[in-house]
């Protein structure tokens, strides 16, 4: 079984960047579809990008395409989010996520496998 945490959320002004990571415990990361997923306060927990297993393929919501990157090391079991131009609107608790196929819809209750969320707050 895979454990995730997840790590690099802070506070950041509008036009800002971070990267968020997602480290994996376990010898099976290299199977698993990754995606990350977020949630603002009051809002339902929504899709942000998704990377297959060997991370030659990747998905992200309208709301992120152009400005944030998915990407994966299989060797460090370590998935990653790049977030660039940042706006007030991205400002959730971002979670990763893994399950065992990539495509289709990126509803939340097909990821079976959590992070614990990290922090991303987007100043004006």
């Amino acid at each position: 079984q895979v454990q995730l945490v997840d790590s690099g959320g802070g506070l950041v002004q509008a036009g800002g960047s971070l990267t968020l990571s997602c480290a994996a415990s376990g010898r099976a990361f290299s199977t698993y579809a990754m995606g990350w997923f977020r949630q603002a306060p009051g809002k339902e927990r929504e899709f942000v990008a998704a990377i297959s297993w060997s991370g030659g393929s990747t998905a992200y919501a309208d709301a992120v395409k152009g400005r944030f990157t998915i990407s994966r090391d299989n060797a460090k079991n370590t998935v990653y989010l790049q977030m660039n131009s940042l706006k007030p609107e991205d400002t959730a608790v971002y979670y990763c996520a893994a399950r065992k196929y990539y495509g289709g819809t990126y509803y939340p209750p097909s990821f079976p496998l959590w992070g614990q969320g990290t922090q991303v707050t987007v100043s004006s």
